[in-house]
């Protein structure tokens, strides 16, 4: 129907325009320009570091401080619902 010229056309067209989006937003001065504002907005850099026990008692102690924050929570939310 449209013959080799279509063909050669949208071969042509197929090649190129996956190409050109390499070309364009490969480049670092554009992530820099546009992908970087965007993402510190969707993602703010985190204030508080925390840093993670490595020794076992230091573990333990992480872990029964996360239990009762649980447990206090739970707590509360029930008196809430007694309410």
């Amino acid at each position: 129907m449209g013959g080799p010229a279509l063909e050669i056309f949208k071969f042509s067209l197929y090649l190129f325009v996956p190409v050109a989006a390499l070309i364009h937003f490969g480049d670092p001065a554009w992530y820099r320009q546009n992908v970087l504002p965007y993402r510190d907005r969707l993602f703010p850099p985190s204030k508080t570091i925390q840093s993670l026990p490595t020794d076992p008692h230091g573990i333990r102690a992480e872990l029964d401080r996360i239990k009762s924050e649980r447990l206090a929570k739970r707590a509360a939310q029930e008196d809430e619902g007694k309410q």
